[in-house]
């Protein structure tokens, strides 16, 4: 399957949404695959009866990251809150959770993760959460993968997502040498670790 039409993507988030309960669906590739514009878009296409919440949210502010040491390698697994993450989705899915669930989202622009962006009502059946780790077997990301009602994996070609990875750091204040390394030394890295867990998703998607 491909995102060169959405209906059959759509048509099964659509159907996880009528499933009854709350349904939490993933979407899992590698960084610059795509995965925040097709969850946007499956999202856009449900209406109100779906709500997007990103796995970046949970990122480490830069000052722990500072501290702990691994701001140079921003991005890596152990660079977020997997165990707040993997708790989100516990909540989310607790069918006895009578408030609104207000969920964290990441902005770009400031480069650090903003609390209670994100609003998700009791009546909303379908969350979708977008990552890279979510297919993660080991350490504190190993739980997420059996919070997920269905995952899919966004796979990309190579050359388009490494360009466009190094177009989006440049595009929020990276110079461009600067952009390729990071890409080419942290980004690539991290790639080849979601690559490795992709034959746990129950659909491989290919962006056209």
């Amino acid at each position: 399957m491909d995102t060169s039409d959405l209906t059959p993507l759509t048509d099964r988030a659509r159907g996880l949404a009528s499933a009854g309960g709350r349904r939490v669906l993933g979407i899992a590739g590698p960084p610059g695959a795509g995965k925040s514009t097709l969850a946007a878009r499956i999202v856009e296409e449900l209406g109100e009866r779906a709500v997007l919440v990103p796995m970046d949210g949970f990122h480490l502010a830069g000052a722990e990251l500072e501290r702990l040491g691994r701001a140079d390698r921003k991005g890596a697994p152990d660079t977020f809150d997997a165990a707040g993450y993997a708790a989100l989705l516990r909540r989310l899915r607790d069918a006895g959770e009578t408030c609104p669930v207000y969920a964290p989202a990441f902005d770009r622009a400031l480069e650090e993760p903003v609390a209670g962006s994100v609003r998700v009502d009791r009546d909303t059946p379908l969350v979708v959460t977008e990552g890279n780790y979510l297919l993660l077997d080991e350490g504190p990301w190993a739980p997420v993968r059996g919070l997920l009602d269905e995952v899919w994996f966004l796979d990309a070609d190579q050359e388009t997502r490494v360009g466009g990875l190094v177009e989006r750091h440049v595009r929020f204040g990276k110079s461009r040498p600067y952009a390729e390394r990071w890409v080419a030394e942290s980004d690539e890295r991290n790639a080849r670790l979601v690559e490795r867990h992709r034959d746990r998703a129950d659909l491989v998607v290919r962006r056209r």
